[in-house]
């Protein structure tokens, strides 16, 4: 266990950070402390804006000066600040990134690698990309991929930037959409799959994802791509809410699991798809389109899938 201080600092909350409760904000700023630690020295009043004490729940004000006391912190081993990125994360995570300017990033993601740390993992790419940037003081991402999913990764660099795509998201105007490798033939007249999801606990970290009554509302849109005799079929998922795990349980709950789930997929087919190459489950974010949060125009990125999966749809074709 290693004791770090953290000295006195002063920081001048601008236009972009304001709006935010100001136990969020410490957050964000003082990310190898504990949140008890952070509560403590609210309630104790250590922490001033502009001289005085704040409650946590405090909203921030454009030009409010912030003090955050001389603290200790306890690092345990958690997140980047206790464990050091390596060169080929950092080159990993750097080269991915496909679009970037003062308010968002884009990165196609490699399959492999978390978007954050937590549950027995140390970093993922949120955690690499501040450590390699330590001069960005906002860096968040706008929404999650599965850790074994490849593709398109919005990240904001700006907290105006978080709200409006945020909002964007609730308001369903952000449109993702998925390539998948699924079991056997899906039926053309299969358009959508509307299933309420819920949370289980499995194994060790893993959590499960199943249909449940008691679930939350979730639809996934899909469209037949291609077909590989009846061995497996292409298909784009557009999901329009965001559950975790949702296509790949929809896909499942259609009868046709995606290829190398190891979760939820068919041992067979996983066996059959193994053979031809495939490595890594066979789902890919290949298109993001959104309104920049600053410039409002539309924005399509996409994102090929990558040649090992190319290889495995080749062979496909090859056994038809």
């Amino acid at each position: 266990m290693v004791h770090k201080i953290q000295p006195v600092s002063f920081i001048t909350i601008s236009s972009d950070m304001e709006g935010q409760r100001v136990d969020n904000f410490l957050f964000t700023q003082l990310k190898v402390m504990p949140k008890s630690m952070i509560y403590r020295i609210l309630r104790k009043g250590l922490v001033r804006v502009n001289k005085k004490r704040i409650r946590p729940k405090y909203k921030l004000i454009n030009g409010d000066t912030i003090r955050v006391p001389r603290v200790w912190s306890k690092e345990v081993g958690k997140g980047v600040s206790s464990t050091k990125v390596g060169s080929a994360q950092t080159f990993l995570v750097e080269n991915s990134i496909i679009y970037e300017d003062e308010y968002i990033v884009i990165l196609n993601k490699p399959a492999g690698i978390a978007v954050h740390g937590g549950s027995g993992l140390r970093f993922g790419v949120i955690e690499v990309l501040r450590a390699s940037r330590p001069d960005e003081y906002f860096l968040e991402l706008v929404h999650r991929l599965d850790r074994y999913t490849s593709g398109l990764l919005l990240v904001a660099k700006k907290r105006s930037s978080l709200r409006d795509l945020h909002e964007q998201l609730r308001e369903k105007r952000v449109k993702k959409y998925y390539l998948a490798l699924v079991q056997g033939q899906w039926p053309i007249d299969i358009t959508a799959v509307s299933a309420p999801l819920s949370k289980h606990s499995g194994k060790g970290y893993q959590k499960e994802v199943r249909v449940c009554e008691e679930g939350k509302s979730s639809q996934t849109l899909f469209q037949v791509k291609e077909y590989y005799s009846k061995q497996a079929t292409l298909i784009q998922a557009r999901p329009l809410t965001g559950r975790m795990h949702q296509i790949r349980v929809h896909a499942l709950h259609a009868g046709h699991p995606i290829a190398l789930d190891n979760l939820y997929g068919n041992s067979f087919f996983n066996e059959y798809v193994s053979m031809l190459g495939l490595k890594r489950l066979f789902l890919h974010a290949s298109s993001l389109c959104f309104t920049h949060p600053n410039t409002r125009k539309i924005m399509c990125i996409k994102a090929p899938i990558d040649q090992k999966l190319e290889n495995v749809l080749i062979t496909l074709r090859m056994n038809i």
